[in-house]
Parts: structure tokens; C-alpha cells; sequence
């Protein structure tokens, strides 16, 4: 399912999810980033597909990852998995997932016969890149190997989820949503139109323009987007001294092997040293649901002294902030652990993690833009041209991917392909619900662990996961 955004996409998804949940389907809400999965109230696909932070997996320690038992049970038990926010999911994750399904139903059919939704708009941010391309081409034959089929030519290749081979195998059915619920002011569609279009002249510059450095008024404070981290953390700072009272600081602590340690602060999102003052704007950056938070709640400090921390949340509920562990671990040991408050200052966000989101009001920098879409993501985050005010944007700002404009006309058209086939099935749509139901009502019988299933014992070196 795709479409522009604010085009229901979200909303949508809620809907099947609440008609699985109501036939009592085993469902899988997951996103492609912790951001997008609280949208849905799931988690990231990482996480319950078991493959964690890593780009790419031996056939060893995907044999590990299904040996422990709550993730087999649970990739068998689920009969669909949907993931939202796909155009951030790099295409060779796609084929690690379909292949560790398909291990794990014991099944050669595309991610092991499980039904799969995906959703997404691939004129939004990409996938944020880790590793050079030609560093992941360069292990060793032993290393996962799945992408390595890859028959484009080196240049040629890109990393949207599209690419993957299991994308091809999967026989998807194209939903394309053409209505806009976000955004009524048709100057503002207009421009944000010819962005997806790559249409953008004279006259949408010029409306932008007439944006620039306006002050907004009617809101106390609009959210601020920026292109880098580090405009995010300069504003955020400047925020916090404006507060009166005292900065209580918070350090991270941390034990294990420097390598792991490191790629586990530069995973977590957590600050080495969080910086806070009572009345504070936070973002929680890991998912503790027994507590009422995920990652990107966000809320204001209420109290705090060198050993508590109080945010009431967005939601109005008061939240004692739990000081929170991330491990790396082997053969349920831990090899490396960080520990922090899972928060951080939230004046400002970056444009990767205002995606998904709507706002009334936001002041947007996209001088700094360095990937194409960035533009279109910040700008469509607003509901109206009188709740925009720009900062400025560069020439990367308003352009679009040329693959990403190629491959949207090939969705329309499957769409279209799709739509027609369903007004053909007419009155056939209602026995094939049935069918569904009663399909997911032999699954649900079915047992986790198949008969005369031999579990593996092997132990493997360096098979290191995040848990």
C-alpha cells in the first residue's frame, strides 16, 4: 500500500489491523524505524524478527536467532506481518527477514507463506545508510549471502526495499491511495504536488519563498525540523539554557568490548551524557510498554533530582523514568551493555524522525538537505502554507529520486491492475473472507513446535545479536 503522504496510509493500516484482530489473527505490527512502529503501537521489524542492528548475517547466526525459542515460536505463530514505513528498510534486510522466515516455518514459498503487508511512500526518506556498498560486497563468501544475486551492475543499484529479491517473489497486490486527508489548502497541495512530480518552477519557488523566516502566529510553539543531528543538538541546547533552575546531568554507563560498546551508543540514541532541567521537552528513545512509553513518546520533565526523573507524557500520564539497559549478548551473555535514561531533548527533531508525523506548525530548515525526499518529508509534515515558516533550502530540497519517479508510474499502474480485478471478483470477495478466517482458525491450532521437530545444539563463535 502506497500513496502521497497524508493520504490515509496510517489509518488504513489501523483498519485491517482491527478487522485481523477481530477474526483473531495472529498479527505483526512492525516498522521500519522505532519512530514509525509507535505510530502503529507495534515495534521494528528488527526487533521482532530477531536480526537486530546487523547489515548482514551468517547462515550460522541466522540458525542461532531461530534456535532461541520465543522468536521461532513467534515467527511460526504469526499469521501477517505487516511493515510500515518500507522505503526506510534497506532492500538486503528484506531478503534477511524472508529468508529467516522461511527457515523457521520450515517452508520454501516467499517469507515462509505468511501473509505480508507492506506500506510506505518511496518519494520519503530512504534508508539511512551504515556501510559503504562496496564494503558489503566485499564479505567473505561465508557472510550472508542473499543480496549477492543481485544482477544490476554496481551503479545501477539502489537501496530502496523494491530492489530486494524477495520483493519480486512476494506476487504483491497494489494499493495506491490518491485522496489527501492531511492538507485541504490547495495552494499548499499544489506545491507539494510538483515536488512528487519533479515538476517544481518558478511559481512554487516563489510560494516558498513568501515563507521564509515568517513568524507564526496562533501557536505557542511549532516544532522545528532539521536536516543533521547536530542543528538538532545546538538548538535543543540553546532550548535548555533558556530554563531557569539547575542542569542535572546523567551519564551513560557501560562494560563489554569497546567495538560492541560503541555500536551499541550509536544504535541506542541515548546520549553519553543526558543534559536536563525541569520543564525540558524529552523524547523516549526505547520502547518499555509496562511503564506507558515507546520510542519518540514525547512529553515535559515534571521533576527531577540526581537519582529521579519525572516526564509527563504527551498523553498526560506521568511517567517515573526507568534507567534502562542495551545489551549485546552470546549464548545469553552479555559480551557489551550500556545503560542510560532512554531520553533526550526534543525542542528540535530531525527530518528522518518527523516522518509519519502531522503537524500545525513547524519552522523547517532545509539549507542542509543531503538526500533526495528530505524536502518532501519536512514540507508535507504540515497541514497548510499559514503554519509553515522556512528557514531556507538548497537545490537537493525540492528534488526527488528519478528511480523513485520511474517506479511510482509502475505502482499506479498495479494499482489500477488490482482494482480491477477486485470489481471482477464481485460477490467472491465474501467467500474468500470466510476462507480467511477459517484458515487463520487452523493455524491458531496448529502447535509452535512441529512434531518430530529435532532441535539444533550447535553452539557457534562470534555469533553475536542484539537483544
Amino acid at each position: 500500500m502506497t500513496g502521497a503522504a497524508g493520504s490515509g496510509k496510517t489509518h488504513t493500516l489501523r483498519e485491517y489491523i482491527s478487522y485481523l484482530r477481530g477474526i483473531n489473527a495472529s498479527v505483526a505490527v512492525t516498522a521500519s524505524t522505532g519512530i514509525a512502529a509507535t505510530h502503529m503501537g507495534g515495534v521494528t521489524i528488527h526487533s521482532w524478527s530477531g536480526i537486530g542492528i546487523k547489515d548482514f548475517l551468517h547462515p550460522y547466526e541466522i540458525e542461532t536467532i531461530i534456535e532461541k525459542s520465543y522468536i521461532r515460536n513467534r515467527l511460526r505463530n504469526t499469521s501477517v506481518l505487516i511493515i510500515d514505513e518500507v522505503s526506510m528498510l534497506h532492500h538486503f534486510r528484506l531478503d534477511i527477514i524472508d529468508e529467516i522466515l522461511k527457515q523457521a516455518r520450515v517452508s520454501t514459498e516467499p517469507f515462509g507463506g505468511m501473509q505480508v503487508v507492506l506500506c510506505g511512500d518511496f518519494f520519503q526518506l530512504p534508508p539511512i545508510g551504515k556501510r559503504k556498498e562496496s564494503e558489503q560486497d566485499d564479505e567473505s563468501s561465508a557472510a550472508f549471502a542473499f543480496d549477492k544475486s543481485f544482477s544490476e551492475p554496481r551503479e545501477a543499484r539502489k537501496k530502496f526495499a523494491y530492489h530486494a529479491r524477495s520483493w519480486d517473489n512476494l506476487g504483491l497486490k497494489v494499493c495506491y491511495l490518491l485522496e489527501q486527508h492531511r492538507q485541504e489548502d490547495q495552494k499548499y497541495l499544489k506545491v507539494l504536488n510538483a515536488i512528487r512530480d519533479n515538476t517544481v518552477e518558478d511559481e512554487i519557488i516563489e510560494i516558498l519563498n513568501e515563507r521564509t523566516n515568517v513568524v507564526i502566529s496562533n501557536t505557542a510553539s511549532p516544532t522545528r525540523l532539521y536536516s543533521h543531528n547536530v542543528d538538532v543538538d545546538a538548538e535543543n541546547e540553546r532550548e535548555l539554557k533558556k530554563l531557569p533552575g539547575e542542569i542535572f546531568s546523567y551519564e551513560m554507563e557501560s562494560r563489554g568490548k569497546r567495538p560492541l560498546v560503541e555500536s551499541l551508543k550509536k544504535s541506542c540514541l541515548a546520549p553519553e551524557t543526558l543534559r536536563l532541567k525541569k520543564g525540558a521537552k524529552v523524547m523516549f528513545v526505547k520502547n518499555n510498554f509496562d511503564e506507558g512509553f515507546v520510542n519518540g513518546t514525547q512529553g515535559v520533565v515534571e521533576f527531577l533530582n540526581h537519582e529521579t526523573i519525572m516526564v509527563k507524557a504527551s498523553s498526560g500520564r506521568v511517567i517515573n523514568v526507568p534507567f534502562e539497559s542495551w545489551r549485546i549478548d552470546e549464548d545469553g551473555k552479555a559480551k557489551a551493555e550500556i545503560a542510560q535514561y532512554p531520553l533526550r531533548l526534543a525542542w528540535a527533531i530531525t527530518v528522518h524522525k518527523s516522518q509519519g508525523m502531522s503537524l500545525e506548525a513547524a519552522e523547517i530548515d532545509l539549507r542542509d538537505c543531503f538526500e533526495k525526499g528530505m524536502g518532501y518529508v519536512a514540507l508535507s509534515r504540515v497541514r497548510s502554507l499559514s503554519g509553515l515558516s522556512l528557514k531556507g533550502f538548497n537545490n537537493i530540497a525540492l528534488c526527488v529520486d528519478d528511480g523513485v519517479l520511474e517506479y511510482d508510474r509502475k505502482l499506479r499502474k498495479s494499482s489500477e491492475i488490482s482494482k480491477s480485478q477486485i470489481k471482477k471478483l464481485g460477490p467472491r470477495i465474501f467467500t474468500m473472507h470466510s476462507e480467511f478466517k477459517n484458515k487463520i482458525s487452523v493455524s491458531k491450532l496448529q502447535k509452535s513446535e512441529p512434531k518430530n521437530e529435532k532441535k539444533k545444539k550447535k553452539k557457534f563463535k562470534h555469533s553475536y545479536y542484539y537483544q
